[in-house]
């Protein structure tokens, strides 16, 4: 069974610290059994804003988990507790995952641990954390950065896009969008995507693009390009990219590849089709295109990973 460790302490945001233990904390054997081995850890009771936390186990705990995470620290201007930043240290020295959500990128920074990697938090804070750190590389513009055993998120939102990935990563596509499925929230928002979007997300019925998307996933096996979806949508294609990029934060070509690439995973975890049929029904064409792009964008190959999280 995976354990997480949440890592709690006086000035911790509370929404970052309920998004994880939503995720991570529920009683989710019903969907994986074993689920994760979830335990709170502090060094004391922690008051959270208008909240007082009993931990389960002092800081010193971890360092016996598989995955570390690290919520939200609310002042930023004052340099986060010693103890908690030496338990993060030495539980990343004794090989634990570390993520942290939001402005836990400040703890993580004071471990060290961003040190020659790259990195995000709340756009808001972006500059700050690479003033005070600089052999970080600061990107403010994606919602998380994945470097294997050190992750960040953005802001809010995106330390629920962070704990699905990591879900993602630990149990496959389908299981994480059966989770986002729980939550009422969006399966999937690559790392890259921006972090913000200049345009609200619209009503269904309130944007042209708005009936653009199911067409879309519903023709995966087809070779669509730019100008299918621009005639779809009734624009051209540069109107479509303006949109595209204001909706989602990315462009067509990048938003229809991620789908493709979606749709091929849960066919290989929920399935047993080939791997010539599942680069046919996700668009891919040849399993060898699939493998090439397969590779690339989720870092093994369909048959490794179908080995991986075959339901």
């Amino acid at each position: 069974m995976p354990s997480v460790a949440l890592a709690v302490a006086d000035g911790v945001l509370h929404y970052e610290l309920s998004v994880a233990v939503e995720v991570f904390g529920a009683d989710l054997a019903h969907i994986v059994d074993p689920w994760y081995d979830f335990t709170l850890c502090g060094s004391g009771p922690v008051r959270v804003d208008r909240f007082r936390l009993e931990p389960d186990h002092g800081l010193d705990h971890l360092a016996r988990a598989d995955t570390v995470i690290v919520p939200g620290w609310a002042d930023t201007d004052r340099e986060p507790p010693a103890e908690l930043v030496d338990a993060v240290r030495a539980a990343h020295t004794a090989g634990a995952r570390v993520a942290s959500l939001c402005t836990g990128a400040f703890v993580l920074g004071a471990a060290g641990l961003l040190d020659g990697r790259r990195a995000t938090t709340h756009w808001g804070h972006t500059r700050e954390l690479a003033r005070r750190h600089p052999a970080a590389t600061v990107d403010p513009d994606v919602l998380y950065v994945d470097n294997g055993d050190v992750l960040t998120s953005a802001g809010k939102a995106a330390a629920m896009d962070l704990c699905l990935h990591l879900v993602r990563l630990d149990h496959g596509s389908a299981i994480a969008n059966r989770i986002a499925r729980r939550l009422v929230v969006p399966p999937h928002r690559d790392g890259g995507q921006a972090q913000f979007i200049t345009t609200p997300v619209p009503a269904p019925d309130g944007h042209p693009l708005s009936g653009l998307f199911p067409w879309v996933l519903e023709r995966l096996d087809q070779p669509l390009t730019v100008e299918d979806l621009a005639h779809r949508a009734g624009m051209s294609s540069r109107h479509l990219t303006r949109h595209f990029k204001h909706l989602t934060g990315t462009t067509p070509l990048q938003w229809l590849h991620a789908q493709r690439i979606r749709h091929a995973q849960e066919l290989l975890e929920t399935t047993d089709a080939g791997v010539d049929t599942v680069a046919a029904a996700s668009g891919m064409g040849t399993a060898t295109t699939l493998r090439r792009h397969f590779q690339r964008s989720v870092g093994v190959p369909p048959d490794a990973y179908r080995r991986t999280f075959r339901s």
